[in-house]
């Protein structure tokens, strides 16, 4: 055995053709346009097809979990990128919206084994939106497609976990989720 410690690391290269979902939230189209444009152009840099890439505009952020969700459960897509944009307004919204999309699109990540990449902006101002949506902070959207292709690689270099290890795993977090809203 070797006494050097295993290491692994995703890169952005992919070694295979792969499809790859976009989920992104109409509301504040003026942004999620912008963050869809960059993810697009990022992940036609890294030599995917335009036609391998699937596109689902949603009302809201608050939609994008389980459209994404519905798509993985097909098993056509290597990851699912989630674009949208929740600005802070004058009421608590803000919170529940963002706080909600952020766990739904992580339980359904953990639930179907599936990368889905949080590209969800939660800015104070539009400002802040648009800054980040191409402007002077880059473009986040691109930057998820760069996490989506790095975590493709990383999860197919990676040993395997059998499909019955998976359906246990599943069942035991349904398990735990049942029981803890029965409490």
């Amino acid at each position: 055995m070797s006494n050097q410690t295993l290491e692994y690391r995703g890169k952005l290269v992919l070694k295979s053709e792969v499809q790859i979902a976009i989920v992104v939230s109409r509301f504040n189209t003026c942004v999620t346009q912008n963050l869809l444009q960059g993810a697009i152009e990022e992940l036609k840099r890294h030599g995917i097809d335009k036609r391998a890439i699937t596109i689902v505009w949603v009302p809201g952020a608050f939609e994008i979990a389980l459209t994404a969700k519905r798509l993985g459960l097909t098993k056509q897509y290597a990851a699912i990128i989630c674009l949208g944009a929740i600005i802070r307004g004058q009421t608590p919204h803000f919170e529940y919206i963002s706080s909600q999309c952020a766990a739904g699109i992580s339980q359904v990540s953990l639930t179907i084994d599936l990368p889905l990449i949080f590209g969800v902006l939660t800015t104070d101002t539009m400002e802040q939106a648009t800054d980040r949506a191409g402007g002077k902070c880059g473009n986040k959207g691109a930057e998820a497609a760069c996490c989506a292709i790095e975590m493709i690689d990383l999860l197919h270099s990676l040993p395997s976990v059998s499909s019955e290890f998976n359906l246990s795993a599943i069942a035991t977090v349904t398990d735990i989720t049942a029981l803890t809203n029965n409490e």
